[in-house]
């Protein structure tokens, strides 16, 4: 038995958000790192480039999520079916 479609919803499609975000993210940690020298102390590099890191990937985040909620038609879309329910899906 197969389930009938009743509708569809436009829904964002995450899979293609991805690489957008990722490219955000590297673009905002060049820019905030551009200025660094290109060798300095192992020690204190890792924990100010993972501070740096985790801050472009907060900003990007929350800039996707901003324009996520107010501007949904900037970003690609699918169609994704709702079904009727059946007589199995249905409470007794």
């Amino acid at each position: 038995m197969a389930l009938e479609v009743s509708g569809y919803d436009d829904v964002q499609d995450w899979h293609k958000m991805g690489p957008s975000l990722l490219i955000a993210t590297c673009l905002i940690l060049a820019i905030r790192t551009a200025k660094w020298p290109s060798r300095f102390n192992e020690h204190t590099s890792d924990m100010e480039l993972q501070r740096e890191i985790d801050y472009a990937s907060h900003l990007a985040g929350r800039v996707l999520s901003t324009l996520k909620t107010r501007k949904p038609d900037l970003f690609p879309q699918k169609k994704r079916a709702w079904y009727k329910p059946d007589e199995e899906d249905v409470p007794k």
